[in-house]
């Protein structure tokens, strides 16, 4: 029989209206402490390996953008399913390596947005490896498998998108199916397609983290996110998922660029490649260093996140030569350096410290990061420090490091024999939580310089200090750009410190306050016309050092006081987005100053940073 509603029915179902979709909204909310247990494996493991592995390895071109962007057309994209064989692929070898990097997870694409499926789906109208490919083989099954023999937790990319099925509404960028307003059973078709294929990578796999991509295309409510969460918390009630759901999952997942700042959100991971593919590209040779990856890694670990770290396997299912060797000398480094990695919180604020920090989970151990090797009487300043250290050591060495304290400062020293190829890691253990005494800006006056008694190091590094925050004691005095005015002061001053003043016054003549924190590491100071950056660099660098978050344009780079002009390189710019690349400066040996070298950025106008919120990407169109 019909229900028939009186007219105060109606009012009290328009009344509870709102709290219905209150209630809908609420659906993906968890217990605060529930979602910290459940995330804390995540929270501890630092290090994981993203797969981009398809069938745009066989020509080597852009994972589905390259057809969606009519670079080349969907028929001849997808006749690369002829040659795509996985005749080599030997899951157990890729397994035993990620394992041998230091990742605690690894996330593989079980289908990307062209819509060819890694595994045997049983959904209406799939394109899969097994029965289109050469391959004629479920390629994520056997990984699944190995991954979890391996005791490492098991991540799968799942792409929302799929611009081959039929059912999809988007197929390149200049052409649409249908739309939804036209054809919503067709889009519920979809809808039952892909809901099949996470209930299958659910069943078949038990994945520890789902890793959706491409949420951009639809809102929530049309790709029924609250519903999709739903259904994987049934399978798994301690599923982990990232934030490209509509903003439903646990985690933020910045891509390609290192934040400047550490992100709001608890939980978040760089996702990242090793040169500027995801998936092969065989003629992509951008490669970064293993010195630039690791220090990506420590920059992850000092504010509380992950790196997500990308390889794409060939066609033939071999790993590139370039990233083994990556993987491996990463895991040279992490294998050394466990205790400062696993399980670590975010470190100290960047004042207290010109590198990289980080807390163990009770506080009382503080890790040091040094990408940077000392000379043989340079102390390490860790400034403002209440808590006095019970132990100091050097964390995969036997050898001994020392401590000493100068008022609130702690003054460390460590062997150059001690001293690791890419980052060296001093542990400070106290016997309770480490308590920060609150940093004032850095001043040095002049007369101050003259204390011959502080080893020119040591005072070459406070006066960079007060520098970078805007305290300039060569302002009252007659020293001018060329190094010339100072004369009269040369018997005050020690030799040491004199010669460096007048070397290296073009760093020190009208300049104001340095970088905030997040663009560079160490001290730093701008000229009177916001042109011209002076980067203080201590010690021999292990490797180029960084600059991130720089919206201009470099002019010119040398080094101060000796004339060496320095050609950066610059990765990670997208050029679809607004996120500045990284600028890596490499640093001569042979042309380093003894005791603090400055160099020089010229730029194409006043400064101007780039300090907004990296979040995940939104298209690449």
């Amino acid at each position: 029989m019909p229900k028939t509603f009186t007219t105060k029915t109606l009012f009290l179902l328009l009344l509870l209206l709102p709290f219905c979709k209150l209630s809908a909204q609420n659906i993906t909310k968890e217990d605060p402490a529930a979602k910290a247990k459940k995330m804390e494996w995540f929270k501890d493991a630092k290090l994981g390996i993203f797969i981009h592995w398809g069938i745009y390895s066989v020509n080597g071109v852009s994972e589905s953008w390259s057809f969606f962007n009519n670079y080349l057309s969907q028929d001849n994209y997808m006749k690369q399913l002829d040659g795509f064989n996985a005749a080599k692929y030997n899951p157990q070898e890729w397994v035993k390596l990620i394992k041998e990097s230091g990742a605690k997870y690894a996330v593989m694409t079980s289908k990307h947005h062209d819509g060819v499926t890694l595994w045997d789906t049983k959904a209406n109208n799939p394109i899969t490896t097994l029965k289109n490919s050469a391959a004629k083989k479920d390629l994520l099954s056997p990984f699944v498998t190995e991954l979890k023999k391996s005791g490492l937790k098991t991540g799968i990319y799942f792409s929302l998108p799929d611009w081959s099925h039929p059912d999809y509404d988007v197929f390149t960028r200049e052409r649409k199916r249908y739309t939804l307003a036209e054809s919503p059973a067709r889009w519920n078709k979809f809808i039952t397609y892909y809901h099949t294929q996470l209930n299958e990578i659910s069943t078949n796999f038990k994945p520890d983290l789902l890793w959706f991509d491409g949420d951009w295309e639809h809102n929530g409510e049309e790709w029924q996110s609250a519903k999709v969460l739903s259904n994987l918390r049934k399978y798994n009630p301690n599923i982990i998922v990232n934030s490209r759901l509509n903003h439903h999952g646990d985690y933020e997942t910045p891509e390609q660029g290192i934040p400047v700042l550490k992100p709001a959100n608890d939980y978040w991971e760089l996702c990242y490649t090793m040169n500027d593919s995801w998936g092969y590209q065989p003629y992509d040779y951008k490669y970064k260093s293993p010195n630039m990856i690791i220090r990506t890694l420590v920059d992850c670990i000092s504010m509380g996140g992950n790196l997500l770290l990308d390889i794409g396997p060939k066609a033939d299912g071999t790993i590139p030569e370039e990233q083994v060797n990556i993987l491996k000398q990463l895991g040279r480094w992490t294998n050394k350096h466990a205790e400062a990695i696993y399980g670590t919180r975010a470190g100290i604020p960047a004042a207290h410290f010109s590198g990289k920090t980080a807390l163990s989970k009770d506080k009382k151990t503080l890790y040091l990061y040094a990408d940077w090797v000392s000379k043989s009487d340079e102390e390490l300043l860790l400034r403002n420090i209440k808590s006095q250290p019970v132990s100091v050591k050097v964390v995969g060495s036997e050898m001994a490091a020392f401590f000493s304290r100068k008022g609130n400062d702690l003054l460390f020293k460590v062997p150059v024999a001690a001293a690791d190829q890419d980052v060296t890691v001093i542990a400070v253990k106290f016997d309770q939580p480490i308590q920060l005494q609150e940093p004032s800006t850095p001043s040095v006056n002049f007369s101050e310089l003259k204390d011959k008694g502080i080893a020119d190091q040591l005072q070459l590094k406070k006066l960079a200090n007060s520098l970078h925050g805007g305290n300039n004691p060569f302002l009252n005095t007659a020293l001018a750009v060329d190094g010339i005015g100072l004369e009269k002061e040369k018997n005050t001053l020690s030799p040491g410190v004199y010669n460096w003043i007048t070397k290296n016054a073009e760093a020190l003549y009208k300049t104001g306050k340095g970088l905030p924190e997040g663009h560079y590491q160490g001290a730093s100071a701008l000229s009177a016309d916001k042109q011209t950056l002076f980067l203080f660099v201590g010690g021999t660098p292990t490797g180029p050092i960084a600059l991130k978050g720089i919206k201009n344009k470099i002019s010119r780079i040398r080094i101060v006081g000796e004339g060496t002009m320095i050609e950066p390189q610059l990765f990670n710019k997208l050029y679809w987005s607004a996120v500045p690349g990284i600028i890596y400066i490499p640093t001569p040996q042979s042309r380093l100053d003894k005791d603090l070298t400055v160099i020089a950025v010229l730029l194409d106008g006043p400064l101007d940073l780039y300090r907004e919120k990296v979040g995940a990407i939104e298209s690449n169109l």
